[in-house]
């Protein structure tokens, strides 16, 4: 395995963490996995910083036990220490085509931006 094969696979076993339910609703392992600069354009439209998001997952009194899947998970290194990722989860029937980029930093790999689209197919 390359280092372009260990950051792609590095980022996606974050993107997965970050789309655990247990991991959603604790503001400590979000925090783990999200760079300080984190925003985030949501399928809603809506734009995020890390503090809005954490803040909401975190405090979400009633979180889904279904589990969100991924499917067409494909990674990209575009320079060294930043991997593009692109996928589509579905959410309880909530589909949305989505886009991430990780940046590695001396924490280890933390998102730094990611978008959603909702997505009929």
């Amino acid at each position: 395995m390359d280092g372009q094969e260990d950051s792609v696979r590095a980022a996606i076993a974050g993107e997965i963490r970050l789309l655990d339910r247990e991991v959603r609703s604790s503001a400590v392992l979000m925090d783990q996995l999200m760079d300080p600069e984190f925003t985030e354009i949501g399928a809603s439209g809506r734009l995020w910083d890390r503090a809005s998001l954490v803040a909401a997952l975190s405090e979400d009194p009633d979180p889904s036990t279904v589990p969100i899947t991924v499917s067409d998970m494909e990674g990209e290194l575009l320079a060294p220490g930043i991997v593009h990722l692109t996928y589509v989860s579905d959410d309880n029937g909530r589909r949305a085509r989505r886009s991430s980029i990780w940046r590695r930093s001396e924490q280890g790999w933390r998102l730094y931006f990611h978008q959603g689209t909702l997505s009929s197919h």
